[in-house]
């Protein structure tokens, strides 16, 4: 027998991380687990033989810290501790920032060279290199523990080789004296370096990497607000009918077999079966078809539903983690766990690259001692080549370019949610689509009056809509849009339409097997309007007053602007579009032929939904799925790049990688070319972050690099890099 657990991971840099603690606690005999780096959780599944505190001790033994989760009503507290961890890393950019510009100011600046300066700017740099740097010294001990390289490898490298140095060159060396100044010359020369310091080398590039880690930390924390918003979604009181009393208590106290109440407008409790009254359910969060469900006694309905008609008594089937909602939220919870892990650029390169240094490094120093020349000298040449190999552009390559094409995304109406969601637009080959509220509006919508022979449409339009007036349903407020007036003896009649005397006249609205009931029979022409609608996918309603059928008025979902023209575009883009629904075939079908869409997948629940993006996947498909309701949320996650329109919950906002504050499809196709421009710049800032740092490592291995020339070279990278960032202002 095997126990599932969910774990907290802390202390994880980069999804190498991942992998190192993913592999340790899959070593343990019967243990399988997966490790995501994006939501920091384990998903665990261990037999008998092995206890929690055993995994625990592997995750710790791995150079990580663990934590067992919180039971429910305690998972509030968990957020102080998720907060204070994004706190302490800014706490450490700002204390570094503050004490490294004047370190930076005094070495690039003669005139600020006071006596002493030296001693000043290591009084300084201290804290930054030390206590400032401390993320990525104790992530490259660890990662050098397990055989492995990164970016934290390159950046505690190079920050305690200019830092050791310099204390090397003040307390053994010339650099500490009274008067020592470094003048304002890029020079080539050799010496044996003890007269120089790179304490701004040190500050410099812990600054610029902590502003990196800080803005990628901050929007990397929310991947797990998906699953707190979901579950937020569910009512949070009741009431309970016993023995004929109502009583209001707390959602979460129900237990199967309650009897509960729900009122017009008020959100089901959980999921259970009608017992009493009849109303009109909006069940679009978890269907995503805008047209309301008709229940009555003997249906089912399920929790965090709207009830949007009369009053209901309904008997509690399911409830806690059995509910339809807390499966929702386990299918988004699998299909974020088990999304790519992208790792950054910057960490493959430099799984490469500092191994290389290292070598260089050591080759150097082989080789300066080999020819005889002063140990002195020969250590600085290796301990420069250590330092010029630490480029502080590497830690704004990423950081500037999202900082800027993230906020002209947010001018066009496109948020970002990190730099893992930029780096799968560019191998994304399928866009799924979902309907309602993607490609149409989602909100039910007069489409068109078809008037019998000699009845004026306007009259068919005006008298329908005052009586609807009087009605909650939301077919009745679509068909009331913009009329009001006296409704004399009005009458719902359940699940069929209603009817009142309106302007002198009985007039009748609903079904056509209504009016049939009623003696008013629809004639030839009506009746193929009713057909022509429901071919369609639309909601045909039948209007008769005096004795005769009059006219039919088709509700609709309608199509945005612009969605023909986005599909347009995604397929310019190298995207085939799939149009994936829960509405009906004949619904989804004409929507599709309207905006130009071939592939249609409707009828589909949230888990069929995950299963089909999953399906594609299996097939080497790279997919996007734009959507925007709760039903989208676990899709959304699933899928390769999530795309959430700003219109719709939270729930697919937070699940998703881009989020589109309008509700205009054509946006997402925009994101998708915002996100390759970006990643794009973030690949050549990369380039170049390197390219000045290895063109200036052979000046570094030969001995003659100085303070000014390595300070040149971090300025003039880390400008080309916010310049060429810039660029991205222009994208229109």
């Amino acid at each position: 027998m095997t126990t599932d657990l969910e774990l907290s991971i802390s202390g994880m840099t980069c999804a190498s991380c991942a992998n190192r603690i993913e592999r340790k606690l899959n070593k343990l005999d019967g243990v399988e687990a997966s490790v995501n780096y994006a939501t920091e959780k384990a998903r665990v599944s261990f037999p008998e033989t092995v206890t929690p505190e055993d995994l625990l001790r592997t995750v710790e033994a791995a150079g990580y810290a663990a934590a067992l989760p919180q039971p429910e009503r305690e998972a509030p507290a968990e957020e102080p501790a998720r907060d204070a961890e994004l706190d302490g890393l800014r706490d450490r950019l700002l204390v570094s920032a503050v004490l490294s510009v004047p370190v930076i100011a005094m070495a690039m600046v003669p005139a600020l060279q006071v006596e002493y300066w030296q001693w000043l700017s290591l009084t300084l740099a201290a804290p930054v290199a030390v206590w400032g740097a401390w993320p990525f010294h104790r992530a490259a001990w660890t990662n050098l523990r397990h055989g492995a390289t990164t970016m934290d490898t390159l950046v505690s490298l190079g920050v305690l080789s200019a830092f050791g140095w310099s204390l090397v060159a003040l307390f053994a060396g010339t650099a500490g004296e009274p008067g020592m100044t470094h003048a304002f010359e890029i020079s080539v020369d050799r010496t044996d370096g003890l007269s120089n310091i790179y304490l701004e080398v040190a500050a410099g590039v812990t600054t610029f990497l902590l502003a990196g880690r800080y803005f990628e930390k901050r929007s990397k924390r929310r991947a797990g607000d998906a699953l707190r918003a979901l579950l937020d979604l569910g009512a949070k009181d009741v009431v309970v009918l016993r023995d004929g009393v109502e009583t209001a208590m707390p959602a979460d106290q129900l237990v199967v077999g309650d009897v509960f109440v729900v009122r017009p407008g008020e959100k089901i409790a959980t999921d259970g079966v009608v017992e009493g009254g009849t109303s009109a359910v909006d069940a679009s969060m978890l269907t995503g078809e805008p047209v309301p469900v008709e229940v009555g006694p003997g249906d089912t309905v399920t929790g965090a539903t709207v009830n949007a008609g009369g009053r209901l008594v309904v008997r509690a089937t399911r409830v806690g983690a059995d509910t339809r909602l807390a499966q929702m939220a386990r299918l988004v919870e699998d299909a974020q766990s088990g999304k790519a892990r992208a790792q950054r650029l910057a960490d493959r390169v430099s799984g490469v690259f500092v191994p290389v240094v290292v070598v260089l490094a050591v080759a150097t120093l082989g080789f300066w001692l080999g020819s005889g020349v002063a140990t002195s000298a020969a250590f600085a040449a290796a301990v420069s080549v250590l330092i010029i190999a630490c480029p502080c552009a590497l830690g704004l390559a990423t950081p500037t370019a999202l900082l800027v094409g993230t906020g002209r995304g947010a001018q066009l109406g496109i948020l970002v949610r990190g730099p893992e969601a930029l780096e799968q637009t560019r191998r994304v080959d399928t866009v799924v689509l979902d309907k309602t509220g993607t490609v149409t509006t989602g909100e039910m919508s007069l489409a068109d009056v078809v008037a019998a022979e000699g009845t004026d449409p306007a009259d068919v339009r005006r008298l329908a809509g005052v009586l609807e007036s009087a009605s909650e349903h939301p077919i009745a407020r679509a068909i009331a849009a913009g009329h009001s007036g006296e409704v004399d003896g009005f009458a719902a009649l359940a699940g069929l339409g209603v009817r009142g005397r309106v302007e002198g006249h009985d007039v009748v609205v609903g079904r056509p097997s209504l009016l049939a009931e009623q003696g008013l029979p629809l004639e030839a022409s009506l009746v193929a309007a009713v057909d022509a609608a429901e071919a369609r996918g639309r909601t045909a309603v039948a209007v008769g007053w005096d004795g005769r059928a009059r006219g039919v008025l088709v509700v609709a979902d309608t199509v945005k602007d612009g969605s023909a023209e986005a599909v347009a575009r995604f397929r310019s883009l190298g995207l085939a579009p799939v149009l994936l629904t829960g509405d009906n075939e004949r619904a989804a079908r004409a929507v599709a032929a309207e905006v130009g869409i071939d592939d249609v997948v409707a009828g589909v629940m949230p888990e069929e939904k995950v299963d089909h993006v999953r399906r594609l996947q299996e097939q080497g498909r790279v997919v996007a799925m734009v959507g925007d309701g709760v039903n989208d949320a676990a899709a959304l996650a699933q899928a390769d790049l999530g795309i959430a329109m700003g219109a719709g919950t939270d729930v697919a906002i937070e699940a998703s990688d881009l989020t589109l504050v309008r509700g205009d499809l054509r946006v997402a196709a925009d994101a998708v070319r915002l996100s390759r421009r970006t990643l794009g710049t973030i690949r050549s800032n990369l380039v170049w972050a390197f390219g000045y740092n290895v063109a200036a490592l052979p000046l570094a291995a030969a001995g003659l690099l100085n303070p000014m020339l390595a300070g040149a070279a971090m300025a003039l990278s880390s400008v080309f890099v916010v310049a060429n960032s810039l660029r991205l202002r222009t994208f229109r």
